[in-house]
């Protein structure tokens, strides 16, 4: 089971390397836009294997993403980064309330 499963997650690991989804983000962004292309002949080929009739059988439309990985991979850095450049005032300010606080608990 265990070399089963670890041989599973290893092929996940190379097929996400191999099509691009672990790099830049605009790499992940043609990754997803390639997977977009795809997905519909690739449904199409599924269902007349299956023996289904694409005339009789309305497949739903495929979802349209309308998101940029490289877009939130910056605003992700960006409020990381503004989190870290406040930290030392927040601290300064939340030890001044602290010390506040406990004097007037001394009181």
């Amino acid at each position: 089971r265990f070399v089963i499963k670890g041989s599973l997650a290893g092929a996940a690991v190379y097929v996400a390397y191999d099509q691009g989804l672990l790099g830049s983000g605009t790499q992940g962004a043609e990754a997803l836009k390639k997977a977009q292309a795809a997905l519909p002949p690739a449904i199409q080929e599924w269902t007349s294997y299956i023996g289904w009739e694409v005339r009789t059988v309305q497949l739903p439309p495929t979802p349209k993403f309308d998101f940029s990985p490289s877009d939130s991979w910056n605003k992700g850095v960006q409020t990381v980064m503004s989190a870290l450049s406040v930290a030392p005032t927040r601290a300064c300010e939340y030890t001044v309330e602290g010390w506040k606080y406990v004097k007037d608990l001394v009181k």
